[in-house]
């Protein structure tokens, strides 16, 4: 059995998230629970600023206590766009490091990311994902189709202006998925690859479709990551206390105008970005930066001095939280502690006898409004 390498740094990176998201969950969203079964859209707007002040925290921790840079080129965002980001699937950890970048380019609380359902039963942070709303999907197309269509029309009805995250490889960059990639193109006579995997297409162009369809679809936000030095590659490789040192984010946008309608066009579009991230990141490892075009950057929505007044009051507000408010109310009040057991008992057993909070805020929203459950519709 391989011996687990733990640094100081590390675990105090691993401590503080875990402990945030535990007395975040319960003592910052426990509160607001009940408010899903009297107005769900009042809730949803609620919840998705209360999680978005959590998703402040990593990267405050990366940045200002491990001094990580990001540098991000290209389009960027719009704030308030409607939009998929498709990004490549470097390390398990990509998701998060994005945050640097939304920080800077949009709003945190229009993210929802699309990821697997193992992650809704980690304690503290799924508990905060299945509150955010996260789509959660089981690699099962027949049965993730319905759940992820029942969540999209759910934010349409709702006026959540999304940014979903959506990862087409749907695994990490390893020497395994590399190999699986490589067999696939010789396969199928494609290109193989050395920085990306081959895209899988079908919920990439299911969700463009019904999100087009809906009206509820600005553009597509195409995101290459690049890490300069040797990036953490899972969790564990954070507990041993590796951090990005530097992260390069290329930003291209695409109207929703632009793309085309048929699934196969589509489906050639999202292959032919994928062909662009290898050279971009061909480009990148051999000389160091991204090559976007010219004259098309985008201002970010705040400056740097804002992000870093932000960042440091993130620190703040959690250290102040985690370290004198929660102990406090934990040690003088009866009614906190009991608090806290009944909110992380819910938490922990909700997902086994159901689907997740999600789903039950679906649900609820569906009475609240009368109406009848929805079929998945068949897109063409």
């Amino acid at each position: 059995m391989a011996l687990v390498r733990v640094s100081l740094g590390g675990l105090f990176f691993i401590l503080v998230l875990f402990l945030t998201s535990i007395f975040g969950s319960v003592f910052m969203l426990g509160p607001v629970l009940p408010l899903m079964l009297v107005s769900p859209a009042w809730y949803r707007w609620i919840t998705d600023r209360i999680v978005a002040v959590w998703l402040t925290l990593p990267v405050a921790l990366l940045e200002v206590v491990f001094h990580m840079k990001v540098v991000v080129c290209g389009d960027g965002f719009w704030p308030g766009e409607r939009s998929i980001i498709i990004m490549n699937h470097r390390t398990r950890l990509d998701w998060m490091f994005l945050w640097s970048c939304l920080l800077r380019s949009s709003y945190l609380r229009q993210e929802k990311i699309c990821l697997k359902s193992d992650v809704k039963h980690i304690p503290g942070f799924g508990w905060a994902m299945q509150v955010a709303s996260f789509i959660f999907i089981d690699r099962k197309w027949e049965v993730d189709k319905k759940r992820i269509i029942q969540q999209l029309d759910y934010f349409r009805d709702v006026d959540q202006r999304l940014q979903l995250l959506f990862f087409p490889e749907g695994t990490d960059l390893t020497p395994n998925t590399s190999a699986r990639s490589n067999e696939f193109a010789d396969r199928h006579g494609l290109q193989r690859y050395e920085y990306v995997l081959h895209p899988r297409t079908t919920g990439f162009v299911h969700v463009v479709q019904h999100l087009r369809s809906a009206g509820t679809l600005d553009c597509i936000h195409d995101v290459t990551l690049a890490y300069p030095n040797k990036p953490p590659q899972t969790e564990l490789d954070l507990l041993g206390g590796l951090f990005p040192q530097e992260i390069h984010f290329l930003v291209r946008r695409y109207a929703v105008a632009a793309l085309p309608y048929e699934s196969v066009a589509l489906t050639t579009w999202c292959q032919n970005r994928w062909q662009e991230k290898e050279a971009a990141l061909q480009r990148f490892y051999t000389h160091g930066v991204f090559s976007p075009p010219p004259s098309t950057a985008v201002p970010p929505c705040k400056s740097e001095r804002r992000v870093h007044l932000v960042l440091w009051f993130s620190l703040l507000y959690w250290g102040v939280f985690v370290a004198l408010v929660v102990p406090v109310l934990l040690w003088h009040s009866v009614l906190a502690r009991w608090f806290f057991l009944i909110i992380s008992v819910f938490f922990t057993i909700q997902p086994l006898i159901g689907e997740g909070l999600q789903q039950l805020e679906i649900s609820w929203y569906r009475r609240w409004t009368r109406q009848p459950k929805k079929e998945c519709v068949k897109l063409e």
